[in-house]
């Protein structure tokens, strides 16, 4: 997204705000569509990496700066002192609750495959200088887009509110270090610490024009682990003179897999996934050492702990098994940088959003749903023990005929972070607004 770019689309957006001087939510939601989803077009060809979201922090500045909200850029600091692009704005209202809305602004290393006339094409280096292909494939664009039609409509409609609105665009989610870096610089401090944290996070499961309540757990704590298997490398053609990691590192995937069937209770739901190995040069060399990168997903900290036990002694059991002497012994990696905790939706919160998100939608747009295994940061901002109470609304994204389909044929939906994923973008733009301003106005009404 280069500046030309971004400045033609504040031009276009700007237009379809400025002659919504609003009537009724589902009358302005409409008048702002055009623009909308312009906007998210674009968002959508121009994808950035976490820790690479230059332009897009500077779009969503500049377009809530236009919007009459106080904006401050570059906010968060990662564990290196490296400067994010976090984005905060602010509207002050009279007194009142303070209510922070959050959309991520990241994309994902994934080549785009859908086809569309707006398909990403974009390519990047990521962390380790890989060259990859990068596509909003978890729906980020969405987000930004959303959040943007909310924050203009609330700074018109200001003889319905009162308080202090804090919209902020979050770097780096992919990587679940965004939430912690702004945290970390400040951002309670310096901008004030919310009454209430809400988010929306588009869905691949269900219909457009629906959305999902749930109270409790959302999303699974995740947990990110290294595993590095280490050997006795040498020629491929004399294996007994070796100790061979890419052999002990396939038992020790395979052995893994029963952490959950047999050594987990069955009343609490894990996950364990190795998704990725890299190991050796060369198809004649057997190396000195495989790393494989794995996360972990409950909803206990104690079982999140059980499993981390067990992957240890896998890890050493396999080792000894191959006759590895102890000085080179597994190393496994704990990071909790990149680790986040359970994303939960306050009971008191969400009962009290429900009735206001039905009364938006209508009762059959409004479904119940499940906690999911995925895992992100959001639940980073309500603090540890829930001190701020958080609510994440799951905003279904697929086209109605498609989830029809898969019904009927019992072939799944492309999922969040596939290179198939393309959300139907008109109805799930106007849902999310309709139910999250609602919520909103509820909260400071």
């Amino acid at each position: 997204m280069n500046v030309m770019s971004v400045t033609a689309l504040l031009c276009v957006s700007a237009f379809a705000w400025g002659i919504a001087r609003v009537q009724d939510l589902p009358s302005a939601v409409n008048t702002q569509l055009p623009g909308l989803l312009a906007t998210y077009k674009n968002l959508h060809e121009h994808p950035e990496l976490s820790h690479q979201e230059q332009q897009t922090s500077a779009f969503l500045a500049a377009a809530l700066r236009q919007a009459g909200y106080t904006v401050t850029d570059h906010v968060g600091k990662y564990g290196d002192s490296t400067q994010a692009y976090g984005v905060v704005a602010v509207l002050e209202n009279g007194s009142g609750p303070t209510v922070l809305v959050r959309t991520e602004m990241d994309a994902l290393p994934v080549e785009e495959k859908t086809g569309l006339p707006y398909a990403s094409h974009a390519r990047a280096r990521n962390e380790t200088g890989d060259d990859v292909g990068v596509m909003h494939a978890c729906g980020h664009d969405i987000h930004i887009t959303t959040l943007l039609g909310e924050a203009r409509m609330l700074a018109q409609m200001k003889d319905r509110w009162h308080g202090r609105l804090i919209f902020i665009g979050q770097p780096s989610e992919e990587r679940v270090d965004g939430a912690r870096a702004m945290l970390a610089d400040g951002l309670y401090t310096r901008f004030g610490t919310p009454d209430y944290a809400l988010a929306e996070h588009d869905d691949a499961t269900f219909e457009a024009g629906q959305v999902a309540v749930v109270s409790g757990p959302v999303l699974a704590a995740g947990l990110s682990v290294d595993v590095t298997m280490r050997g006795q490398g040498g020629h491929g053609a004399r294996p007994e003179a070796t100790k061979d990691p890419v052999v002990m590192a396939a038992q020790f995937v395979t052995m893994i897999q029963t952490i959950v069937s047999r050594h987990t209770p069955p009343q609490q739901p894990a996950v364990v996934t190795v998704g990725a190995i890299h190991g050796g040069t060369k198809r004649n060399i057997i190396p000195d050492d495989v790393k494989m990168l794995l996360t972990i997903r409950s909803f206990s900290d104690q079982v999140q702990q059980n499993i981390v036990a067990d992957l240890r002694r896998a890890a050493q059991g396999v080792a000894l098994a191959a006759g590895v002497p102890d000085t080179l012994a597994p190393i496994v990696t704990v990071h909790e940088d990149e680790s986040v905790p359970v994303t939960f939706n306050d009971p008191g919160l969400s009962a009290r959003l429900r009735p206001v998100i039905v009364r938006a939608l209508g009762a059959g747009n409004v479904i119940d749903n499940k906690p999911e295994m995925a895992s992100e940061d959001f639940g980073l901002f309500g603090l540890a023990n829930h001190q701020i109470p958080v609510f994440m609304l799951r905003v279904g994204a697929v086209a109605p005929e498609k989830v029809a389909e898969s019904r009927r044929t019992g072939q799944p939906l492309p999922s969040l972070h596939s290179s198939l994923f393309a959300p139907l973008p008109e109805p799930t733009v106007r849902t999310g607004m309709l139910a999250m301003t609602s919520a909103i106005l509820e909260l400071m009404k």
